[in-house]
């Protein structure tokens, strides 16, 4: 379609219905190539006299989006961003009568009316902030509401790598979920999902919510441990997601310390691990027999590193786990250190009473054992992770 087919089509529309320059000229620019739907409307418009001021169509929202350009400033100030993309909910009753324009004068393949006020609204802002528009990962994302006149914003969050490691007994590694919602986030627990702080898990979570702001952070552990177990050597492998972050160009320290825990080599990475993480365990554990140790009963215990561990679950799900190192001391009549490195994913006390755990300690010790403490020592990633 050509500018002389177009004009006709044109005249007839703004003598029964006025509309803005950016209106009228949407409803022509994609067959003409064009990329300014204000330039062509107000070229469009030379040709014919407008006898309503106001636009059918948006009633001049379209002319003056200055108001919703400050609460999206307003409402960014204190993120830390480079990319954005905008989302709009606008008065149906607008979108109805662009409908009417578009069905009346047979007019296809063109961009809505909310299609144009966002494209607007990026235009504005980004010539006044120098940020880029991204639709496909967006660091900000803003949902304009035309109807109440409001803005909202999501951060695209942030996934951090790091270790930590436990010197005291006595901390959880998990914290308890907020009483009041579960841990989904509400205003009781400033919507981080937890309400109290002591844990591991809340250690780390009120460090990143005091350096990066956020609501809830996710995390994937790499193993676990008792209250009552230390982590040791490099620390325990730890991924976490943080929601909504304000700052994310942060320079870590290598070292955070946190009352009993020490955080270590914290650092943003691109992505979460998306398959279970694979990683060997080197525990030390102290236990106790019920009767006086005999000495090749303590021997057996060798034969773990030729043949696997397994451990059957209540699901009926069963899997094998190698035992690649075994120390063993005894320290009285009925107590023993004993030190392993085992795959990830033994349950160790199980492994020691022999619940569901083959072969297990009380097994090969033919005595009834039992699990004092157990730390871990250190903790390594596998190379195929």
């Amino acid at each position: 379609m050509t500018i002389k087919e177009i004009i006709p089509i044109s005249n007839e529309l703004m003598k029964n219905y006025g509309l803005c320059d950016s209106c009228l000229g949407r409803l022509f620019s994609k067959q003409l190539h064009l990329s300014s739907n204000k330039l062509l409307g107000k070229k469009l418009k030379a040709h014919v006299k407008q006898s309503q001021k106001k636009c059918f169509i948006c009633k001049n929202l379209l002319d003056d989006l200055s108001a919703y350009l400050k609460l999206m400033l307003d409402a960014s100030s204190k993120y830390n961003y480079s990319s954005i993309v905008i989302g709009a909910l606008i008065k149906p009753s607008i979108i109805d009568r662009d409908d009417y324009i578009k069905s009346k004068y047979k007019l296809r393949g063109i961009d809505s009316v909310k299609t144009d006020i966002t494209k607007e609204l990026g235009k504005q802002f980004v010539k006044k902030t120098k940020k880029i528009i991204d639709f496909l990962n967006p660091d900000l994302t803003f949902t304009i509401n035309f109807k109440d006149e409001s803005c909202q914003i999501r951060s695209k969050s942030i996934v951090l790598y790091g270790q930590y490691t436990k010197s005291k007994r006595g901390l959880p590694q998990k914290q308890k979920s907020c009483t009041n919602c579960s841990g989904k986030g509400c205003k009781s627990c400033n919507l981080h999902g937890i309400s109290e702080y002591g844990s591991i898990e809340g250690k780390i979570s009120e460090f990143l919510f005091t350096t990066f702001g956020g609501t809830t952070a996710k995390f994937t552990w790499v193993g676990g441990e008792d209250q009552s177990s230390l982590v040791l050597g490099s620390g325990r492998p730890f991924f976490v997601k943080l929601q909504n972050p304000f700052k994310r160009n942060i320079s870590l320290p290598k070292k955070i310390i946190s009352d009993q825990v020490v955080i270590h080599n914290l650092k943003i990475i691109s992505d979460p691990p998306k398959t279970p993480i694979k990683f060997n365990s080197l525990i030390e554990l102290k236990i106790s027999t019920e009767h006086e140790i005999i000495s090749e009963n303590l021997k057996k215990l060798k034969n773990m590193l030729s043949n696997p561990v397994v451990v059957y679950e209540k699901s009926g799900k069963r899997s094998e786990k190698a035992v690649s190192i075994l120390k063993y001391k005894k320290i009285s009549k009925n107590l023993f250190n004993l030190i392993i490195k085992a795959e990830g994913g033994l349950p160790v006390k199980r492994f020691v009473d022999g619940d569901d755990v083959t072969p297990g300690i009380s097994q090969m010790m033919n005595d009834r054992c039992t699990c004092v403490a157990f730390d871990f020592l250190e903790i390594t990633l596998n190379d195929n992770n």
